[in-house]
């Protein structure tokens, strides 16, 4: 069941991702539309021009000097017209490009934790996807405009002589089937192709984050295999494009010499009936090759083919719901949460449960019982399927998403930070906090004396700024102590740090934050003694609520702890 929070209209497909590029690059996109219309109306005319120019030779001509001007007009008009098309496209793909791109980027985030595709996949369908989709607009043009000569020529040839026209409109239906076929190939095959480079690079990435293992592992050749395994699959995806397109080339080449020789055969006979000059028997030729000729076409096509496959994977992005927020201010509260009958991802099942304002309550449980998935729901980076969770009685989508985020902040096992430098990271989030805040945040976690001892201190660059698993965690924790609302939630963000340090910055939670709702999931039985509350996940459902002294009497729960410690109870 789709959560209320995320139910919204249905995202926009391929169809529709491409005309909003469109639109985001009208203006290009019509100078394209001018420039290949002049430039077909040079190419329908040039052949009248040159027939003129010959027939000038001819006694009784018009004068050779104003039979040549308008050929040399016509090239001069052809080449300004190719190089204004050259410069339009190339302006309207990147900024049809950029809005997709910058589209997908924001739909990204706002879906958060929701996606779950590869990171590396998802790279590609943003980066790769977007800049194929983004030539499509001038693509659609060009192939349209490319039409026009044919049907000019054909005009022409009607006014010359409709035998002629009558010999190359017998095979133009033809054409247009090759033309559709291609399309219909050329995009599965197009589509399939990105889909596998996505796959390569899902993998890479993957390989990448887990770099340290593969390297202690020694499995680097075995991953390497992996990673490339399905090179022979991009590999026949690409000779099968270039199969489809040869394919199509070599007949439209066969169709385009026959309808010239057949061109050739009845100007010839018209020639010699008399009824047609040497110059129009020229531009019969010429006629019929721009009225069968679709090479220019064909590359449009291709191009068309390539970006309706990109936009389908960039639309696959955009299947996933983003998080819809509400327009409600939290209210004034002491950060009570509840959870109303929440069932979440076939995980958590009819949960109920009030965390008391003010309280440190750790969350124990077994793997698997649904700890991190109550940890997300309790500030709304996860949504239920059934049941509601509220902050001090309000339902959490009605609320803004900076309201949200002010109230109820987070520290993760595996923090990621953000920022130039080590303040920066830090001060990552809603609002930033002043300077002296961000320092008393690090003392409280244990965090100031490593980053003191940094080149720059908190002015070291990030990426100059190496940091352990532990301190890491103590950055993570840092910054929510330094963003802490009315209520904290602390995703097994102690796991990496040593007894002592976690002593500490557990009595910083319960003295320098006593006041605040404070959700800690907890994995030594240390912290769940030193909790005012303990909730006892168990399959999915709260089994228990209580000290952590009278569960201990439980030994389930002693169970719970792989190794409990001394002095747990």
């Amino acid at each position: 069941m789709t959560s209320p929070a995320t139910a919204r209209r249905p995202p926009p497909g391929a169809g529709r991702l491409l005309l909003g590029a469109a639109r985001r690059a009208a203006g290009w996109n019509a100078l394209v539309a001018a420039a290949a219309l002049a430039d077909a109306a040079a190419a329908v005319a040039l052949p009248a021009a040159l027939a003129r120019a010959i027939d000038a030779v001819a006694p009784g001509g018009p004068p050779a000097a104003a039979a040549l001007w308008p050929c040399a007009a016509l090239v001069a008009v052809a080449s300004a017209a190719e190089i204004l098309s050259e410069l339009a496209t190339g302006c309207g793909t990147a900024r049809s490009t950029a809005w997709l791109r910058h589209g997908l980027v924001r739909h990204l985030l706002a879906a958060g934790p929701a996606l779950r595709m590869r990171p590396g996949d998802v790279a590609a369908r943003v980066v790769g996807g977007a800049a194929e989709a983004g030539t499509a607009p001038a693509a659609v043009i060009e192939a349209g405009a490319g039409l026009l000569p044919s049907a000019g020529a054909l005009a022409a040839l009607l006014l010359i002589d409709w035998r002629a026209a009558a010999a190359i409109a017998v095979a133009l239906p033809a054409i247009a089937l090759l033309l559709r076929m291609f399309v219909r190939d050329i995009t599965a095959s197009a589509h399939r192709y990105l889909d596998v480079q996505g796959t390569i690079a899902g993998r890479l990435a993957e390989a990448l984050a887990g770099a340290r293992t593969i390297a202690a592992a020694g499995t680097a050749e075995r991953e390497a295999e992996r990673v490339l395994a399905p090179l022979p699959d991009l590999r026949a995806e690409g000779e099968t494009t270039w199969r489809v397109q040869g394919t199509i080339a070599a007949r439209g080449l066969l169709t385009l010499l026959l309808l010239q020789v057949a061109a050739v055969a009845v100007a010839g006979t018209e020639l010699a009936a008399g009824r047609i000059t040497p110059g129009e028997l020229v531009a019969t030729v010429q006629y019929a090759g721009l009225a069968a000729g679709f090479g220019p076409v064909l590359t449009r096509v291709l191009r068309l083919g390539r970006a309706r496959a990109g936009a389908r994977r960039a639309a696959g992005i955009l299947a996933v719901p983003a998080r819809v927020h509400g327009t409600a201010a939290a209210p004034p509260g002491p950060g009570l949460l509840e959870f109303r009958h929440v069932h979440a991802d076939g995980v958590l099942t009819g949960v109920d449960l009030i965390v008391p304002a003010g309280r440190a309550v750790a969350v124990v449980g077994r793997s698997g019982s649904g700890k991190s998935l109550l940890a997300a729901l309790a500030g709304r980076l996860a949504d239920p399927d059934e049941g509601e969770v509220l902050l001090d009685g309000v339902p959490l989508p009605r609320l803004t998403r900076t309201s949200l985020r002010r109230e109820i902040g987070y520290a993760f096992a595996r923090p990621a930070l953000f920022g130039a430098t080590v303040e920066d990271a830090l001060a990552f989030g809603p609002a930033r906090p002043p300077a002296s805040w961000l320092r008393e945040s690090a003392r409280a976690a244990q965090a100031d004396a490593f980053i003191r001892r940094l080149p720059d201190g908190y002015a070291t660059a990030l990426a100059d700024a190496p940091m352990s698993g532990g301190e890491l965690q103590r950055m993570g924790l840092a910054r929510a102590f330094a963003h802490a609302g009315r209520v904290l939630v602390l995703d097994d963000a102690t796991s990496s740090l040593d007894t002592v340090t976690e002593v500490q910055i557990t009595d910083a939670l319960l003295t320098r934050f006593a006041g605040r709702t404070r959700l800690l999931i907890a994995h030594r039985a240390t912290t769940a003694a030193r909790a005012d509350l303990v909730v006892w996940l168990d399959g999915g459902r709260v089994r228990a609520t209580g000290t952590h002294r009278a569960l201990w009497r439980d030994p389930a729960y002693r169970a719970v702890f792989a190794a409990p410690e001394a002095g747990g109870r």
